[in-house]
Parts: structure tokens; sequence; C-alpha cells
């Protein structure tokens, strides 16, 4: 362990030096009055990516209680309140930006209105610890000593001070934060013994800010409340009983006219698969952990997905392969990626499917009477979902929640309907069932043409992935939540809308490489290496998928799915029955 004063005349040797004699203070530790600070990798030149360091506080200097952190919810939920005071700490103790680039800059991976399990805070029996980005000052490409002094033994500790100690956090305000995230997880337990795919607490606020924003409305926020048809009551651990509207497994529609809170409903449940911050409103909304949102995404590569149940008896002449069991193509259509993205969802382990009419194939949903009069069926490879959604619950166990509001052919499939009304929910399944029961005479002809399978489970091979640039040096990165980097294939995730933050893309990009590198097999299928995934997780923690602290937050398995799914190197092969 190196002394402050070590550090500090490092410093002082190297000012005014080139950027490179940075590298003369990356040691293992810094001991200072009450705190240690490790710097792991600093950066090459003030424009690169930023410092990576590490702030200590032994435990018996932080004092947090053992039960804040005694089981994964609330290690997770305790971890992620401390980065987020580590983020309000670094606003008031720096002075930010000075010199070249990123010089002055401190930084920490403190997310957004989710509570994520990140690498930004670590907390364990022995320790608590922020992960920070600090961008070392310079002037042009040379050092700035003295600038480097205040930033590292004065900002820094006082950082410390500020946020990494029991007495610096407010023990009540973590507990509030922790409870919120268990009580999530208490909801999340009680669906399924429930019937329930989702819960909408009485009172939520699910509007938005903005379009831009995904904090709640700072005024004139209408508050949820569950009609009283679908009003179910459940006990939560601190909450105490709540009352809200409750999704029954099966079809759900949720219809009404435009701006009516549709498709913010909906949105609401796909966030829901996590926990969220005290006061964003969404608190005590949560869907199956399992949810997945569908939609089409025209010209995304689908490489041997079993789509047959949804689209057969291709005509030829297309830019893919005329068997449907056994699915590619490079640029999909509406319908086919539509198809796909339903069918690998199944695969990773889904079992509810959120889809909105405004971004899904209008010939994928569903064809009228008129159009069925026009074009026979025998002209049609299409199986509209309509067709389907009834047998994907009742065969395969999979519920879906679609926002319909243009098409009442689902109303003879739904097994609830929900209006929103001024963002208000009305239970209306009588009322469209008897409006189906008296338009019997314009009702449309089913089009399946056979029962519905589970599709054929596919196993990934690992010689078409490749990490490398042609060369021997691994090079992958996230660029926001659209882009993955991986060698030299980029990977599209623009559709992948529950993707929420841009280290879940970077813990995919490494989850890839090390699947690539330990799990992949001649015959293990998509799910058992999600299942290698999720247990590595579960066991390692995401530290152990990089070979130096970096920003990451863990994905769900179906987003890593996605994400490989998409791969334009990807080939497969279909598991033997």
């Amino acid at each position: 362990m190196h002394s402050e004063e070590e550090l500090e005349h490092l410093l002082r040797r190297i000012d005014g030096r080139g950027y490179k004699a940075y590298k003369e203070i990356q040691r293992e530790a810094f001991e200072f009055d009450g705190c240690q600070l490790f710097i792991d990798h600093v950066q090459g030149d003030p424009f690169a990516a930023p410092s990576r360091m590490r702030l200590r506080v032994p435990m018996e200097e932080a004092c947090i209680p053992a039960d804040l952190f005694s089981n994964r919810v609330r290690r997770v939920a305790f971890e992620d309140f401390v980065a987020r005071a580590v983020a309000r700490a670094i606003r008031y103790e720096t002075r930010g930006q000075r010199g070249s680039g990123k010089s002055g800059r401190v930084l920490i991976d403190s997310g957004r209105q989710e509570i994520l399990e990140r690498t930004a805070a670590s907390v364990c029996s022995e320790f608590l610890e922020a992960r920070l980005e600090v961008g070392l000052p310079a002037t042009g490409r040379r050092v700035l000593g003295r600038e480097a002094e205040v930033l590292l033994l004065d900002e820094l500790p006082a950082i410390a001070r500020a946020s990494l100690s029991m007495e610096a956090l407010g023990e009540e305000d973590a507990r509030r934060h922790i409870e919120c995230a268990e009580d999530h997880a208490a909801l999340q337990s009680a669906l399924d013994e429930h019937g329930l795919v989702a819960f909408v607490a009485d009172a939520a606020v699910l509007p938005r800010e903005s379009g831009a924003s995904d904090r709640p409305p700072q005024k004139d926020a209408v508050p949820f409340m569950a009609p009283d048809a679908l009003r179910v009551s459940l006990r939560l651990p601190y909450a105490g009983q709540v009352s809200g509207m409750g999704i029954p497994k099966g079809v759900t529609l949720i219809v009404g006219g435009g701006y009516h809170g549709k498709s913010t409903l909906l949105r609401a449940l796909e966030r829901s698969v996590h926990p969220h911050i005290p006061g964003d409103g969404r608190e005590r909304v949560a869907a199956r952990s399992s949810a997945v949102k569908i939609r089409a995404e025209d010209g995304r590569r689908v490489m041997g997905c079993d789509i047959h149940a949804f689209i057969d008896a291709l005509p030829g002449g297309l830019s893919a392969t005329r068997s449907t069991d056994a699915f590619e193509s490079d640029d999909a259509s509406g319908s086919t990626s539509q198809a796909a993205n339903i069918v690998e969802a199944i695969e990773a382990g889904s079992d509810l499917l959120l889809l909105d009419e405004d971004t899904s194939a209008t010939n994928f949903m569903v064809r009228d009477a008129r159009m069925q009069a026009l074009v026979h069926p025998d002209h049609e490879p299409i199986t509209p979902f309509v067709d389907r959604v009834r047998e994907l619950h009742d065969t395969l166990g999979v519920s879906s929640v679609l926002v319909m509001g243009g098409s009442g052919d689902y109303f003879d499939v739904a097994d609830t309907v929900i209006e929103m009304r001024a963002y208000q929910p009305r239970d209306v399944t009588a009322r469209a069932k008897r409006i189906a029961s008296e338009h019997r005479n314009d009702r449309r002809q089913p089009e399946a043409r056979q029962p519905l399978e589970a599709p054929h489970q596919r196993i990934p091979d690992r010689r078409s992935l490749d990490p490398s640039r042609g060369r021997h040096d691994v090079r992958v990165d996230a660029r926001g939540t659209d882009t993955l980097v991986f060698g030299t294939t980029e990977i599209d995730l623009r559709a992948v809308e529950q993707l929420l933050d841009p280290s879940q893309t970077r813990a995919i990009a490494r989850i890839l490489v090390r699947a690539r590198e330990e799990w992949m097999g001649p015959n293990v299928t998509l799910a058992e290496l999600l299942d290698r995934v999720e247990g590595a997780l579960d066991e390692q923690g995401l530290d152990r998928f990089s070979d130096r602290p970096m920003n990451l937050a863990r994905p769900r398995r179906f987003e890593v799915a996605a994400a490989l799914n998409r791969m334009r190197s990807l080939r497969v092969e279909q598991a033997r029955s």
C-alpha cells in the first residue's frame, strides 16, 4: 500500500511532462485518511476514455449494517443506491472540466430510473467501494500535476467522505431504496400464484415527463386506478396490502382512442421487468421477469429460425431460404422479422409477449374478411398472429398483452379487454365479446393450416463468432444501447426496446466473448447456453466477465439472445428432436 505523500510526490515530479508520464501513478493502492484509492488504468491521452479508479472505504469506517446487503436483491439495490449517492457527491465536490479533452471529469455509472445490477459500486463484509472514471488533467498533452493533486488528493477523498459511509448515505433513505426493490421482487413472485402476468398498483404514475425523459411528470400526473372487475390485492413485505389492476394469464387487449394511454401502459409493463427507484411512479408496477416486447424489424438478419407456424410456403425468387422451419434472411421483411422475434423470445424462455400494433407489421397481425375474400388463403403464406395468439397460451403457456386500436377481430380470441380512457383503465371484456357475437356474419375465417407446435431449438456455431479483428486482440464495445461492436461485426440493437442502459450493451459484448470461449459447443442449444450465462452471472457476478473494472450492468437472458440472434456472422444448426 502506497502513501498519500508518495502520490503527491509522483504528481509533482511528472508536472509538465508528456501525458504518458501519468502511467507512473498506476499503482495497486494509495492509502488516504479513511479511504483507499486504486488506480487500475491510466488513459493514453486526455482525449481517450477516462482513467479507471476505485475509491474504497474499509467496513470499520463505512459502518454499513450487514442486513442491508444480506441477499442478492438487497445487495443490488444497496449498490445502486450507493452509485447514485456517489454521483451526487461528484456534482458537489468536484470542479469538473479543466484542461484539454476529458481533463478533470469524474464520472460514475449511476443509472437512470431502473434499479439494475451493475459494477459501479461494490459492498461486502470487508469494504464499500465505488468505481469511477477520472479524466487526468492536462493542457494539450502535457501533465497538469498541480491540478491532478487537487483532483486526486482533495476531491476524490471528499467524494468518499460524502458518500461511502452509513452516516453520509443516510440509513433511512438507503432502507427505503432497498425496500422498494424487495417489494417489486415480491410482486413478481406473487404474480404466478394469483394467475397473473402483470400488476399495476393504484396511484401508480405511468406517463413520463416527455418523449426524451423517463422521469415522472412534475405536475398534472394522472394516478392510475384499477377497474373493480380486475382489482386484486397483494401483500408486500414493506408496503403491506397493495390494491391494483391484475392482468391475468391468457390474451389481453389494451384498446382505446389515440393519446388515451394505451402505449403508455404497455411501456410501463415492458420496463417493469426491473424495479424502479422510489418516486418514479412505477415502483409497484411489475410484469413477469420473462416478458419480452415484440415488434417488426425490417431489414434484420434471421438465421435458421423455425417460423413455419406463422409463415409457410414462401414463393420463389426471394432473398431467403424457402424452408420456413429453418428460415434464413439477410433482409427480413416486417412480417418475417416479427415472426422470428416471437419464436426467438419463446426459444429463450419467454412466457409473456408484449405487442403494440403501432410497431407491428399490419399483415402479420390480422387479415380482415374483405382482404380474405380478395386474396385467397392458398395464395397467402402468412398465418396472422390473431390465429395463433390463442394457441400460444393454450398449447405453449405463452400469454400475450396487445395494444390494439384498429382491429376488432381480436375480440374473438381475447380473455380480457382493457379500455384506456384519459389514462384510466376500464374493463370492457363483456362488451367486446357482445360486439363480437353481434358481428358473426362479417367475421374473418381462421387461416392456421396446422396446429401450433413448439419451435425447433437451435445450436449456435461458436466458429461464427469472432471477437477479434483478424488478429489475436479482442475488440468488443458498445455504442449506447443501439449498437454492439463484436470484432468486425456491428450488431444493430435499435429494435431491442427492453435494453435500457449502455452498460447492459457493454456487458452483453463481454458475455458473448466468454460464451464463445467456455460454453458454446456442438450440442449446446441456445436455451442451454443462456442457462449457463445466467448461472455464471448468479454465481460469479459481472466482474468476472471483464479482465479489469469497467462499467457493466446486468442484461436479461432475452437481451443476450437478441444480440446473438442479430449477429450477421451467426451460423446455427437445429437440434435433433
